[in-house]
């Protein structure tokens, strides 16, 4: 049996999740990055793989172009386990899309959760998650999924969502200030080449995705989103973000 992390990490709180909730297995380990993808063709899998897919939260949504990578993976009845990773809003039908997603590719979707890491726009939300607290909570739900695994637990997997999905809501472009220095560094590490190499400072709002990356990286703080639109939303967040939210468990045949 072989573990697989694979995640879609724009920030590195969708990584820290699962890097500790691979941490509790013993077994060999390897890491597929859904983000810095580097065009590997169609990946398959043996029936006795176990897969943790991760995504964050975008708008209650799994990203459309973690969907896209995802969809060159071949699951040939491997046991996958989706994660769904969220700044403490609401991860909505992230998690159910993210399984369906899974199974339609030939995955056998055992477990799910739904685990908090910090927003990777208004930091202030789930700051510093997941911390000490949570990595237990999910090295305790990884141990439950391997007592399950274990004992060959088999019924059909039930997690949070609706269908249809939501619709995809609107998004942050991030830009530069004065103080981008035109390292580029930004435009290197998009996924979507919004950010022109004859431009630094600006993003196509049409191809951005707000994943957050070009903020992430660069090495000035250069890069920003729109201090009034930032501001209105946080109002609006705050009734709902302020309070700790938990992890969740879903396992397969649990009632």
């Amino acid at each position: 049996m072989k573990i697989y992390k694979i995640y879609f990490s724009p920030t590195g709180g969708t990584k820290r999740v699962v890097d500790i909730l691979g941490g509790a297995w013993q077994d060999e380990k390897e890491v597929i990055d859904l983000f810095s993808w580097n065009g590997i063709p169609e990946y398959s899998f043996d029936g006795d793989d176990i897969c943790l897919v991760a995504a964050p939260a975008f708008g209650g949504r799994v990203p459309a172009l973690a969907i896209e990578r995802l969809k060159k993976l071949r699951g040939n009845s491997a046991m996958a386990i989706p994660v769904a990773v969220y700044g403490n809003r609401d991860y909505e039908d992230t998690l159910l899309e993210l399984k369906d997603t899974l199974e339609s590719i030939g995955f056998h979707c055992i477990a799910g959760i739904a685990a908090i890491a910090e927003h990777s726009i208004f930091h202030q939300f789930a700051a510093n998650r997941p911390d000490e607290e949570d990595a237990e909570e999910l090295r305790g739900f990884a141990m439950k999924i391997q007592e399950a695994v274990r004992a060959a637990i088999h019924g059909p997997l039930t997690v949070k969502g609706n269908h249809p999905y939501k619709e995809a809501g609107s998004h942050l472009t991030p830009f530069a200030d004065d103080t981008c220095t035109g390292c580029g560094l930004c435009a290197a590490q998009c996924p979507v080449k919004a950010i022109s190499e004859g431009d630094f400072r600006t993003a196509d709002a049409d191809k951005c995705i707000s994943c957050m990356r070009c903020i992430a990286v660069c090495p000035t703080h250069s890069r920003t989103n729109d201090e009034a639109v930032v501001s209105r939303v946080v109002e609006g967040l705050e009734p709902i973000c302020s309070v700790r939210k938990a992890n969740e468990l879903f396992l397969e045949g649990m009632r």
